[in-house]
C-alpha cells in the first residue's frame, strides 16, 4: 500500500502530548493502531489492520536499524530507536520509538507493541540524520541488497562498539 508512494520531502509533526501506538502479530502485521497513528500517517484503520508495519517504511530509513530492532524484540528484549516513517501521501514523520515484545501467560512472544513519541529535534538533525545517511550510503554501495545490509550492519556495530554501548543506550546519550 504505502510502500509504492513517492516521498514528498514534507515533514509532518504531532504533539508532545501525543503517543503513536500500534501492535503487530509475530509477522509484523498490524493488529491495533490508535487515532494518533492514523491521523499522522494518513490511513484509515481498515487500510492498516492486517497489513505489514513495513508499509510505512521510509526509503531513507536504514535497513540495518530495522534489522537491529527486529532482532532485539524477537529475542524478547525491548528497544528504543529513532525512526523515520512515510505517510500515505509520501510525507514523512520522525518518531522516537519504544518497541517491546508482548508475551502470553506462558512467557511466549505473541506479538509486538510500539509506542512512538515526538523525538528530540536536535538529536534527529545533528546525530541521527547524518548517521542514517552514512548507513544508507554504505547499503547503496552494494548492488546486492543482502550484501548492502550486511555492510551497513557491520558499520553500525563498529560505531556502537567504539562508543561501548548498545544502540538504544547510545540514543539516550545523544
Amino acid at each position: 500500500m504505502g510502500g509504492e508512494t513517492a516521498t514528498t520531502g514534507v515533514e509532518r509533526f504531532f504533539g508532545d502530548d501525543e503517543i503513536i501506538v500500534s501492535k503487530t502479530d509475530l509477522k509484523g502485521r498490524m493488529t491495533y493502531v490508535n487515532r494518533v497513528f492514523m491521523s499522522i500517517a494518513g490511513y484509515r484503520e481498515d487500510e492498516l489492520l492486517g497489513q505489514p508495519h513495513s508499509m510505512i517504511r521510509h526509503p531513507e530509513m536504514p535497513r540495518c536499524v530495522f534489522k537491529l530492532l527486529w532482532d532485539t524484540v524477537q529475542s524478547g528484549r525491548e528497544i528504543f530507536a529513532y525512526v523515520i516513517n512515510r505517510c500515505k501521501n509520501g510525507d514523512h514523520y520522525w518518531v522516537f520509538a519504544h518497541v517491546t515484545p508482548s508475551f502470553d501467560d506462558a512467557g511466549n512472544i505473541v506479538g509486538y507493541h510500539s509506542n512512538r513519541r515526538v523525538p528530540e529535534r536536535d538529536v534527529v538533525e545533528g546525530t541521527i540524520v547524518p548517521l542514517y545517511r552514512a548507513l544508507l550510503a554504505k547499503e547503496r554501495e552494494h548492488s546486492n541488497r543482502k550484501e548492502g545490509l550486511a555492510a551497513s550492519d557491520r558499520m553500525l556495530a563498529e560505531i556502537l562498539s567504539e562508543k561501548g554501548v548498545a544502540y538504544d543506550e547510545w540514543v539516550f546519550s545523544c
